[in-house]
């Protein structure tokens, strides 16, 4: 039997459309259609395509490393371990605050069944509450993580399936028809929190290495994933559209108002239900997941101070659980579910930004020295023309974001900043002190 069990394209199809469906394409719609209107279809077209631009670099960058595909990887390789550290660090944090989201969303989504969860004290206990369950089931391993991630998968993809094919019949025209006018801005701004769906697409190239032939299969496989999502979210916004009209505008919970409308109270538990085993089971999945990236990214290649790598009897990153758990119950204070999500757009947005860079400048290199690709590596057609108009991507949406989501991505720099410094004085003390004990 080989050592390394590789996974079928299939199965590699299903990884992909798991990491990128989760809760934004239940709650989202309301409140994106309240800023672009029916435009909202076409913005998560644009969105898909800037989505695959992005996943090309990715895909291109795993092919030349015999390692998983990951961002902090290729900024450290190309800029050094300053870069490898900062990006390491929010791609850590991303799962701390993509966790946060999806417990927000969680709570969002029962309020419709409990009501006492608008009250911002009520909903702030039982989001503290959930982040502590989450974290005591992320120490008793992946076992739970794996069955709860596999529930979330069945109900979302189910879920959506149902909503897209019964509430297809009950479509009118006169829904399209708007009188309403958006600003230039609001739409922007609608793009901007749109992409919150795309962004589990970098999920695939960092799987690469357990693919088969990664480098023919992995940009068909993200060509299809991305296109496979893009369509089944266009279809559930035109039918959550077409059978309510404009009063989907900022309601919280369109899909399953949209279907309450044309089969009830059964039509609204369906949906919530899906949605709320969908989320919590993503939130419990990336609750054990991320305290390893930071535990990895600590003892293994350094990049995280060596205090996130503590690890239990049992192997579980007690330290890496514990701070995780802290920050997502200091995040769930901050704000709710629709402050959250551009909050970690604007922390996706480094490690997109920094795979798009060194993208560049290796096609740059490519270009001027002739340099030749690693052997079995995916030649990225078109020079520096998708590199260039990935980092175009990155800054389009991090100008359209609001001063108050930009104002928080500065802080998490500042701190992530700090941190590489501080880990570089310890490390510096600790080097000194076992130079004088060898003395």
């Amino acid at each position: 039997m080989a050592k390394d069990k590789k996974i079928s394209s299939f199965s590699a199809f299903l990884l992909g459309v798991d990491g990128m469906v989760g809760s934004a394409i239940f709650l989202l719609p309301g409140s994106l259609y309240a800023k672009a209107g029916n435009s909202l279809i076409g913005i998560l077209f644009v969105s898909g395509v800037s989505a695959l631009l992005l996943a090309l670099c990715y895909a291109a960058l795993s092919s030349e490393t015999k390692q998983n595909g990951a961002a902090w990887l290729y900024a450290y390789k190309e800029f050094g371990r300053f870069a490898g550290f900062e990006v390491g660090f929010f791609t850590w944090f991303q799962g701390v605050i993509t966790i946060t989201t999806e417990i927000a969303a969680f709570l969002t989504s029962l309020k419709l069944f409990i009501p006492q969860l608008s009250d911002k004290l009520v909903y702030d206990i039982a989001g503290i509450a959930i982040v502590l369950i989450i974290a005591i089931i992320g120490l008793m391993g992946d076992r739970v993580s794996s069955i709860a991630d596999n529930i979330a998968t069945f109900l979302k993809i189910g879920v959506l399936l149902i909503f897209v094919l019964a509430g297809i019949w009950f479509i009118h025209r006169i829904n399209f028809v708007s009188n309403a006018h958006y600003s230039f801005h609001s739409v922007n701004n609608a793009f901007s929190n749109a992409f919150y769906m795309f962004t589990g697409f970098a999920f695939l190239p960092v799987a690469a290495a357990q693919m088969r032939n990664p480098r023919k299969n992995l940009p068909r496989e993200l060509l299809a994933v991305i296109i496979s999502v893009t369509l089944l979210y266009i279809a559930t916004v035109v039918v959550a559209i077409g059978t309510v009209g404009p009063s989907i505008a900022h309601s919280s919970l369109p899909l399953a108002i949209a279907f309450a409308k044309h089969f009830g109270n059964l039509g609204k538990i369906i949906i919530t239900v899906g949605t709320v085993g969908s989320v919590l089971g993503v939130a419990i999945s990336l609750s054990y997941s991320t305290p390893y990236v930071a535990s990895s990214l600590a003892n293994e290649h350094q990049l995280l101070p060596q205090f996130f790598g503590k690890k239990s009897k049992s192997g579980a990153p007690y330290v890496a659980i514990i701070i995780t758990a802290g920050l997502c119950a200091l995040l769930i204070l901050s704000g709710g579910y629709l402050f959250l999500v551009p909050c970690t757009i604007i922390i996706s947005l480094v490690q997109y930004f920094s795979t798009s860079l060194v993208m560049f400048v290796k096609q740059w290199r490519r270009q001027r020295h002739q340099e030749q690709l690693p052997q079995g590596a995916f030649n990225l057609r078109g020079g520096i023309l998708v590199p260039v108009l990935s980092l175009l991507v990155c800054v389009y949406i991090l100008v359209n974001l609001k001063l108050k989501v930009i104002l928080f991505g500065i802080i998490a720099l500042i701190c992530g900043i700090a941190l590489y410094f501080i880990d570089k004085l310890i490390t510096k003390k600790a080097q000194i002190k076992e130079q004088g004990l060898g003395k």
